[in-house]
């Protein structure tokens, strides 16, 4: 490997990391704003995600430059594509975080409703597992951990999809809940999307570090 092209990994590892922590940010200000009904911290996750929007624009350039300058190959050039697709996987995630900010702030200006104990604690709290092991596992090229977030992937779908029974039974118990309710039901949606995306990059750590695609191989998710 040439000066030039280690030079520009550590760069690219550096600047995944940094996006990496502001995600990171966003996602656990957007569910405190929504359990704590803090519309401050929501408007917080719509400064952060300017800049994560350009923070990921500028590091597709940077990846693109280092494959047209050093023609990568073999354990170089994929970390080279899993950085690509990290760096698309954490924008979206910074997407669902708004969209988690901006349901947090309408509910914030409504009469609260219940939320269920395994939506505003297991399932809150594994996301932000996943999301930080994830990130983790891929400075560290850990695939034991990687393995492990995926793992976690089914008890946020587990309890996203009993939000859906929850819901409905708030719901048929006071009708004038609907909006409320499917407020609450959109979150659990976007947090859970956020979910697969930590799942996406365990899944690229395994093929960076053994070169198998293994998504395929997985129980399709929800």
């Amino acid at each position: 490997m040439s000066l030039h092209l280690q030079r520009d990994l550590e760069q690219l590892k550096k600047d995944i990391l940094e996006l990496g922590n502001m995600v990171e940010t966003a996602i656990h200000h957007a569910i405190h704003a929504l359990n704590e009904r803090r519309p401050d911290l929501a408007e917080m996750v719509v400064d952060l995600e300017k800049l994560i929007n350009e923070k990921e624009v500028s590091i597709e350039e940077s990846c693109l430059k280092t494959l047209a300058l050093n023609q990568p190959v073999a354990g170089d050039l994929r970390f080279i594509v899993v950085v690509l697709k990290v760096n698309n996987d954490l924008e979206r995630m910074g997407d669902f975080a708004i969209n988690v900010a901006e349901r947090a702030t309408y509910l914030s200006a409504e009469d609260p409703i219940p939320h269920p104990p395994a939506f505003t604690k297991s399932m809150c709290e594994c996301i932000q597992t996943m999301v930080h092991s994830s990130l983790d596992a891929l400075v560290r090229l850990d695939v034991d951990l990687a393995r492990d977030v995926i793992a976690m992937d089914n008890l946020v779908d587990d309890v996203h999809r009993q939000m859906y029974k929850d819901v409905k039974n708030l719901i048929e118990k006071d009708i004038t809940t609907i909006n409320r309710a499917i407020g609450l039901l959109s979150s659990s949606r976007y947090l859970e999307r956020i979910a697969d995306m930590a799942t996406n990059i365990a899944e690229e750590v395994i093929f960076m570090v053994e070169g198998r695609v293994i998504r395929h191989q997985l129980n399709q998710r929800s």
